[in-house]
């Protein structure tokens, strides 16, 4: 799925931050569509490459993080690019139940600043609190 570099670490060639993280967007493979940003350490983006479903850093759990793993909606990935600083990893995804976000909508990007101010573009498709038992 990933190219590696001559040592097999297909960490390597990304520019990680001072916390040992790198950006990650998620982008619907067949629409386009902006789904989300998670933050993703070592682990997590070779268990991307080697899983085939994305695996996040949570920041706030200090913890590895399936996309998915409450909601049922994971992301399986069809390809993964790397930037050419090496510092944004961008994943197209197939997004399970068509829904990326907590707030259960499609993408986390539904708000689009209008007149100055940011204007909800997006239904949610389903409650959260019927996700996220």
């Amino acid at each position: 799925m990933t190219q590696t570099d001559p040592n097999g670490d297909l960490t390597a060639q990304v520019t990680w931050n001072s916390d040992g993280l790198v950006p990650a967007i998620a982008q619907d493979y067949k629409s386009g569509q902006v789904l989300m940003m998670a933050w993703m350490n070592r682990e997590s983006l070779a268990l991307t490459a080697s899983e085939g479903i994305a695996v996040y850093w949570s920041r706030s759990r200090g913890k590895l993080w399936r996309k998915g793993e409450s909601s049922g909606h994971t992301q399986l990935v069809r390809e993964m690019r790397l930037d050419c600083d090496g510092d944004t990893v961008l994943l197209l995804v197939q997004q399970q139940g068509g829904i990326a976000c907590h707030t259960g909508r499609s993408s986390c990007f539904y708000r689009v600043l209008e007149d100055g101010e940011w204007r909800v573009k997006q239904p949610v498709i389903k409650n959260p609190e019927s996700i996220y038992k």
